[in-house]
């Protein structure tokens, strides 16, 4: 069950101006529309009438705006407690207006909203409750709103609707393909993780976003990883919001991929290597260079780049003991909680840097050195790191054409095959082509001659192949 917000103030006049323009459409003194909704997991054509813009209320619950609130956390605050009230309402119209990754800034998107708006009119009905409560079309009541438009078609809900039938009609329509302006990256992870905290199983909370589980279970992941961030950064009231990892989501879902990858062959590597990144990541590096980073980095090529306060010694390693249990568990290794201690040094700074923004503070001074010298010290190691990672690739690049070609050839076998099948194969056309890869052959085994001094069983192969005219 989610939170009910009871009925907002003109609940009774909303409904009985409903009724009366139901009554009017079922009487055929109006021009009829319907709009079909998903209704507790059966589609339902539902009456679409007008109704004055400024008479309906923006939902309290909806999900486009959830992680966007914390900007103003006393507006949140009378907001969570009264949610029906002027200030509060006109806190959610403010929010719907702006930037999900910055809400100090105004949303592009809303403005390109209202120019469709007052070039093309309404071309989508939003949807209401019979109290007036806006479930879909939050955004185009904000949008007309501001161009002084005086009325709002929408559709309406079925007179038995509770809060719990608002969020799942709201989900369903928001997270259809077509909708012109989609939920931000946080705010699609909330409502995620809503529909799991309802119990829903794994797959139906996939099915419902139409995503895979797999990405489904990687969302959720990254959305616990961003809630522990958030916790570690507090100090001394100053504290990161969701809203502040808006816009890392395809750095955040490549850490996930290669945490998981690396927790399969060494799972103390793979909480270094997570650190380190999430580190990268709030210092605001791109996703290439964030990519650099892999267990080794810190060791290789941070350490010594790494202000002597940030170089944080780990105390000799004690055995944590289980509450209850008399027994003891395993410590974490040393070079994870050197990793730990230095992402939550970056983490407190960059949230005592977004609480102070523009004040001159002795707090903010340090705050700002302390980032900005972390900062350095991981664009200066990134540079090796680049360059070894380069080496690497251009090491393995042979090889990896080989494995290529080796695909290649396994569905030339295949497809070999159905052409035969077919009688559709030009036997002249493959049989050249053969003779290029002989050709082909041969000048990779002389070009082995001069690289390879000691030849593996596979080179010596090629080789002897060559020699005898078998390639």
């Amino acid at each position: 069950m989610r939170k009910d917000f009871g009925r907002p103030p003109l609940a009774d006049e909303n409904k009985a101006r409903v009724e009366k323009r139901l009554k009017e459409i079922a009487g055929g003194n109006a021009v009829r529309e319907t709009l079909t909704i998903e209704w507790r997991t059966q589609p339902l054509s539902v009456e679409v009438i007008d109704m004055p813009v400024e008479e309906l209320y923006y939902n309290p619950g909806t999900h486009r705006i959830r992680a966007q609130r914390d900007h103003e956390p006393d507006r949140d605050k009378l907001l969570e407690q009264e949610p029906w009230a002027p200030e509060s309402q006109d806190y959610l119209h403010y929010l719907l207006q702006m930037l999900p990754a910055d809400p100090s800034k105004k949303d592009p998107d809303f403005d390109d909203l209202m120019e469709s708006l007052r070039s093309y009119r309404q071309n989508e009905p939003g949807l209401i409750t019979r109290d007036g409560i806006l479930v879909n079309g939050n955004t185009r009541r904000a949008a007309l709103k501001e161009l002084g438009v005086t009325n709002i078609r929408v559709g309406v809900l079925p007179e038995s609707c509770t809060w719990d039938d608002i969020n799942a009609v709201e989900l369903s329509l928001q997270l259809r393909p077509d909708q012109r302006r989609d939920y931000s990256y946080i705010n699609r992870l909330l409502a995620m993780e809503e529909q799991q905290l309802l119990g829903r199983p794994l797959a139906d909370v996939a099915r419902e976003f139409r995503i895979r589980a797999s990405t489904c279970e990687q969302d959720l992941w990254i959305l616990s990883c961003l809630r522990d961030l958030i916790e570690r950064s507090s100090d001394g009231g100053a504290q990161l919001r969701l809203l502040d990892f808006e816009q890392h989501q395809e750095k955040l879902r490549e850490l996930y991929r290669r945490y998981a990858k690396e927790s399969a062959a060494n799972k103390e590597n793979a909480e270094v290597l997570k650190e380190t990144r999430l580190t990268a990541i709030v210092l605001g590096f791109s996703k290439t260079d964030v990519r650099l980073i892999e267990p080794d980095f810190r060791g290789r090529y941070l350490d010594r780049r790494l202000p002597d306060g940030m170089k944080t010694q780990a105390a000799a390693p004690t055995a944590v003991a289980i509450p209850g249990l008399n027994r003891t568990m395993k410590p974490a290794a040393p070079q994870i909680a050197q990793a730990k201690a230095l992402t939550d040094t970056i983490l407190k700074a960059k949230a005592v840097e977004v609480e102070e923004d523009g004040l001159l503070t002795e707090r903010s001074r340090t705050a700002t050195a302390t980032f900005a010298a972390a900062r350095k010290a991981v664009e200066e190691a990134l540079e090796p790191a680049g360059k070894d990672a380069r080496v690497r690739k251009r090491k393995q690049a042979a090889q990896d054409r080989i494995t290529d070609a080796c695909q290649d050839i396994e569905q030339c076998i295949t497809d070999l095959t159905l052409a035969k099948a077919s009688g559709s194969l030009d036997e002249e056309a493959f049989d050249e082509a053969v003779l290029s890869l002989r050709e082909t052959l041969t000048k990779l085994a002389v070009a082995t001659q001069r690289s390879i001094k000691a030849p593996g069983d596979g080179v010596s192969w090629l080789r002897e192949s060559v020699r005898q005219g078998g390639v």
